[in-house]
């Protein structure tokens, strides 16, 4: 099923709402750094509930619930892939290490004959 793009504008609760909620993420950032002679098991409290604060507000607003509805179709969309069995997966595996060893042999003896063109036969730079 095909969404349509649909190009929304903010209203003001909803930039509002992303404005606190990006304040609840760096207060609870520079929270972390202030009490750091307090505890470590106490800034480590305060960051995640305030990030945890922080994005539940996120998810309150438009975006949040865009971004949502955007996890929820790429999660359906990778269901209705169709992985190779284990044995198909080897052989594709090699396929590829294969193709690597050969252009990795092209390039190297590409460089070495365009090594010896250049320095040996028009430079002279013998060895």
């Amino acid at each position: 099923m095909a969404t349509t793009q649909v190009q929304t504008v903010n209203s003001g609760a909803d930039t509002a709402k992303l404005v606190l909620a990006a304040a609840l993420l760096v207060g609870s950032l520079v929270a972390f750094y202030l009490l750091g002679k307090q505890g470590v098991l106490l800034q480590w409290l305060v960051l995640l509930l305030g990030v945890a604060a922080s994005l539940i507000v996120f998810f309150l607003t438009e975006s949040g619930r865009q971004l949502i509805a955007f996890g929820k179709d790429a999660w359906r969309e990778v269901r209705k892939v169709v992985w190779p069995a284990r044995k198909e997966a080897m052989q594709i595996t090699a396929y590829v290490f294969g193709f690597v060893l050969i252009m990795a042999v092209f390039l190297w003896l590409t460089d070495k004959t365009l090594e010896w063109l250049f320095y040996d036969l028009f430079l002279g730079w013998k060895k």
